[in-house]
């Protein structure tokens, strides 16, 4: 039969039920019948996940052979029949199978908000009675998790939880053993959900395609007919069950499909993008009225696709906190008072220009949030240098990744991440050097694993702690605290003196070349042994891996950057990449990663004490006069001085150079080195505005507070690590009389005598763009719904995914190789203080816990500060799990329980900076990097004494996740259903699909 198709390019024509449809080739059949508004019915196929092959619904017919329609793509010539006999009636044993293991009960279910997949399938083929009949199986509801349950009793063993938990999340807890009796979904094999390895991190819940797997918060009432009493339930459900085997299935069906319509002007579903760290999840919040009913990824969210983690699915308890601030405070007499909006703002007005007026523009200082918006970020910094006139503004990079930022600056030219998650993916080699990747950014490690796991991708970690990624690695390299300048140089030398330096690449691209190369002459492997304590075998497996590889990523963080020289080492970093020819192409570059969700766009965006929007210098007169005019004053009126950046700004109000700072959304006072100074500097400012969501530490120092509100209350844009900006959308109005932040800060502006009249965020953005050429093409419409743009865009709205494909940041476009010399680290241990004292996140915390500390379920997962000791210590000091301990520095001492655990080795001890108050800053010191102000977190010696105190509980409890013990399989092993005697392929029927 002739065959008159049409196929160019990636174009192809397929026949689906004698109709010729057009599209591209090599979609899934599936999604392609999708583009042109038909719906081949499915189950267990999920386009973040691919064909499953487990549900027998999706059956199409093939050149006269009938195949599972999930499996096809469309090519060229590839013709389909869905709708002779067979084919239907495969389709309908299959549906009729997937019913035999779950009891409908769609109206008083929780899940029938319509998208509930079984239901709308089995609505939608008009299944007339369900063939099967269902039988409860042997197992009890698992409520266990804080999060979400699962009921065996509906599960139908589709696999798309195990699929999801296996190769998308990798955390490999999740399996389905076919060959039991009765076959269900096993956690570890058989433990309760909250006695596994699991992390909480919700990629089952989103996928399941059923009631089988749900979050608590939607349970019970997430419909009209749901939240009934189970003793009314029950019985409710068994008529129903009763009178369906009389009337059919289609009559109760379509009560239950009128009942999800019912639903639908209930819930609201609104795009917004996470609050936590910097990989920058989007995903719908579905609500009614101010309950979270849940978090819900789609595949079509740039960033995360279908993935979360514990934070970004669960944890929003703090929305709705009691302990939310909703008015104003003012201090009076030393204690606060609720106040109006314009009492407090006027007051606040007043404050700052008095102050301005009596010392000088430059003794107020202005610390932007990394929580807070691109625009609200803008205006932070527009008020500080266009009213007051001073540049020392900042955010909370300083503490972190400022240091990177740097030496992104001096070798490449732009301080952000050289490509997309994508590229990180795409690499050959990844390098995760100082990042706890899958405790800090969950959903990059998820894409790290699985590119591992699935496409054989080469891991390297360098790091002073066994965290899981360094258990995933190929090579594993555990360093001396701060030398890890010495190792990454000593590579780069390697590479020119084996010939794996990219000649080509340097003879093109790259400046210093020679200068660069006679630098490396002291650092030898050597040497490299000496100062690291790594062995020459493992610096050159490593660095045979890096050389023969064809493209590399290199992620660092704050185990990188919180060191007296953590602009060195990230220079040296970046210098290792330059050298092998690892930018401007696909799969290669430096990924500094963001820890907040919008550290990265705060710097962008202005708060920076020596740059402008988009990165340029306030110190240059063209950018000067530029801002000047896009802000209709005269070039004078802006400041030509570098500011103070927030850890100086403190140590100058400590010398009463600072009389008056303004703080937004941060907690300086928990998250600045040496807490005590902090305090003490705070205490003694004039004048101390504080604008943040709850009564925070930094709050308490504070004169005036101002209610400002979280994400899920306005709109805005962030920007996440991979420099994508993102827009959120409001999700609920703001609580009580608080305000977005942007409004608090325009009312303040027309205050101080500048009315810029903002009445949408939009407006915002539109002037920022149009003076900053970074930005050049940033609009809200071409930010609409799941659009994004990486900067830099330029005017006509193109972006630019991969940095330095034509050129790099830089005058004459070339990288520059910037020579090193290796200092020794400010602060080590000694012989009165012999223990370096590590420091970083957890899972299931963020920062000082003013978001995950607000609701009972996350705190549940990690409730206690410790301190984990490493069990050659614990051996030689006579410590166990809960033994209190006191941890002296330099400084100050607290008093902690310890967890004794390989996961540190030695004299090296490692410190949650989450819990705790004083917190770890009480320990910290002032020593800093001396070309970005940083604060040397990691450095940090101290001594250690057991304390004569009864042993206290152990910190985790001891069903906590790091204890469990995964399961890897290759994911869904359907292969052992179809191999079992009683499987029969359909439309063949089974005697009991509840086996299957």
């Amino acid at each position: 039969m002739a065959k008159d198709y049409i196929c160019t390019d990636n174009i192809c024509t397929i026949v689906f039920d004698g109709k010729s449809l057009s599209g591209k080739a090599d979609m899934p059949l599936i999604d392609f019948l999708e583009t042109h508004d038909i719906d081949l019915p499915h189950v267990c196929y999920h386009p973040a996940l691919g064909p499953l092959e487990t549900c027998d619904s999706c059956w199409v017919e093939v050149d006269g052979e009938l195949k599972r329609g999930c499996t096809l793509k469309a090519e060229e010539g590839l013709t389909v029949t869905s709708q002779n006999e067979f084919a239907i009636a495969a389709r309908h044993e299959g549906m009729d199978r997937l019913l035999g293991k779950h009891e409908l009960y769609c109206t008083v279910c929780e899940n029938n908000t319509g998208d509930c997949t079984l239901h709308n399938t089995m609505a939608e083929m008009d299944i007339p009675i369900q063939r099967y009949e269902f039988q409860r199986k042997p197992y009890e509801k698992d409520t266990s998790s804080p999060f979400y349950t699962y009921d065996p009793d509906q599960c139908i063993l589709c696999g798309r939880c195990v699929e999801a938990c296996q190769n998308v999340e990798v955390n490999e807890t999740l399996s389905i053993d076919y060959s039991m009796e009765d076959p269900r979904v096993l956690w570890d094999g058989g433990k309760q959900i909250d006695d596994s390895s699991c992390v909480q991190c919700g990629h089952c819940v989103t996928v399941c395609p059923c009631n089988a797997l749900m979050e608590k918060t939607m349970q019970p009432d997430a419909g009209p007919f749901t939240s009934m009493p189970q003793s009314l339930k029950r019985p409710m459900i068994d008529i129903i069950k009763t009178v369906e085997t009389t009337t059919g299935a289609t009559a109760v069906t379509g009560l239950s499909k009128m009942d999800m319509h019912w639903r639908q002007p209930e819930i609201k579903r609104t795009k917004t993008v996470c609050t936590y760290c910097g990989v920058g999840c989007s995903f719908e919040m579905w609500t009614r009225d101010r309950h979270i009913l849940k978090v819900q990824p789609v595949i079509d969210a740039p960033a995360n696709g279908i993935s979360t983690c514990i934070k970004g699915k669960f944890a929003w308890d703090f929305v709705n906190s009691e302990k939310r601030l909703t008015m104003p405070l003012i201090r009076d007499n030393g204690r606060f008072r609720e106040a109006s909006w314009d009492e407090a703002l006027d007051l606040v007005a007043r404050r700052l220009l008095e102050t301005r007026d009596k010392y000088g523009a430059d003794s107020l200082g202005f610390i932007g949030s990394s929580k807070a918006s691109n625009e609200e970020a803008y205006l932070t910094q527009k008020i500080a240098r266009l009213i007051i006139g001073t540049n020392s503004v900042d955010n909370s990079s300083r503490y972190c990744q400022n240091p990177a930022t740097k030496g992104l600056f001096r070798t490449v030219g732009y301080g952000g991440d050289a490509g997309s998650i994508e590229d990180i993916e795409k690499a050959e080699v990844v390098v995760i050097v100082g990042s706890n990747t899958a405790e800090n950014h969950p959903v990059i490690a998820s894409r790290i694993k699985a590119a591992q796991k699935l496409r054989g991708q080469k891991l390297i970690v360098v790091d002073p702690r066994k965290h899981e990624m360094a258990e995933r690695a190929d090579i594993f390299l555990r360093p001396k605290a701060s030398t890890d300048l010495v190792w990454a140089s000593a590579l780069s030398r390697y590479m020119f003196d084996s010939g794996y330096a990219d000649q080509e690449f340097l003879e093109k691209w790259v400046n210093k070349v020679g200068e660069y190369r006679e630098s490396l002459e002291p650092f030898t492997l050597e040497f490299a042994e000496q100062k690291t304590g790594l062995s020459r075998q493992e610096l050159v497996d490593a660095a045979e891996m890096i050389g023969q590889a064809k493209s590399v990523c290199l992620l660092w963080a704050m185990g990188i950057t919180q060191h007296s020289h953590g602009s060195d080492t990230s220079t040296a970093l970046s210098n290792l990449l330059v050298v092998t020819g690892n930018y401007g192409k696909p799969g290669t570059g430096g990924y500094p990663m963001r820890g907040h969700n919008n550290v990265q766009g705060a710097s962008d965006f202005g708060c920076l004490r020596n740059m402008y929007p988009g990165y340029e210098k306030v110190t240059d007169d063209s950018a000067r006069e530029r801002w000047a005019k896009g802000w209709g004053v005269p070039k004078e009126q802006l400041s030509n001085k570098v500011g103070e950046g927030n850890f100086l700004m403190v140590q100058a109000a400590a010398e009463d150079r600072l009389k008056a700072m303004y703080v937004i959304g941060e907690e300086t006072a928990f998250s600045d080195a040496d807490s005590h100074n902090v305090h003490a500097a705070f205490r003694d400012l004039d004048f101390l505005v504080v604008q943040d969501i709850f009564l925070s530490r930094t709050a308490e120092f504070a004169d005036v507070v101002l209610p400002g509100a979280p994400s899920v209350e306005k709109e805005g844009t962030f920007v996440n690590t991979e420099r994508r900006i993102q827009r959120f959308y409001e999700v609920m109005p703001p609580l009580g009389d608080s305000r977005p932040d942007w409004r608090i800060l325009t009312d303040l502006a027309a205050r101080m005598g500048h009315d810029w009249g903002y009445t949408h965020p939009s407006q915002i953005m539109e002037e920022c763009a149009s003076i900053a050429p970074l930005f050049a093409g940033v609009t809200y419409e071409r930010l609409a719904d799941w659009k994004s743009l990486q900067w830099p865009v330029k005017a006509d709205g193109s972006d630019t995914p991969l940095l330095y494909t034509d050129r790099f940041h830089t005058e004459d476009g070339k990288a520059n190789l910037y020579p090193m010399e290796w200092q020794e680290p400010a602060e080590a241990p000694d012989e009165e203080y012999p223990f370096s004292m590590n420091n970083g996140r957890m899972l299931e915390h963020f920062q000082a816990t003013n978001q995950t500390g607000r609701g009972p379920r996350i705190w549940y997962e990690a409730p206690g500060w410790f301190v984990e000791v490493s069990p050659e210590l614990a051996e030689e000091y006579g410590i166990e799990d809960g033994t209190w301990v006191k941890l002296t520095s330099r400084r100050d001492d607290i008093e902690v329980r310890a967890l004794v655990t390989d996961r540190v080795s030695g004299y090296t001890l490692y410190l949650p900076i989450h819990q705790g108050k004083p917190g770890v800053n009480a320990l910290t010191g002032e020593h800093h990097d001396p070309d970005v102000e940083t604060p040397a977190y990691k450095e940090t010696a101290v001594k250690l004494e057991v304390l004569p105190r009864e042993k206290g509980a152990p910190p985790l409890k001891s069903n906590n996740f790091r204890y469990g013990h995964r399961t890897p399989r290759k994911g869904v092993e359907v292969e052992v259903k179809w191999d079992k005697s009683d499987y029969v392929t359909p439309p063949a029927q089974l005697s009991n699909p509840r086996k299957m």
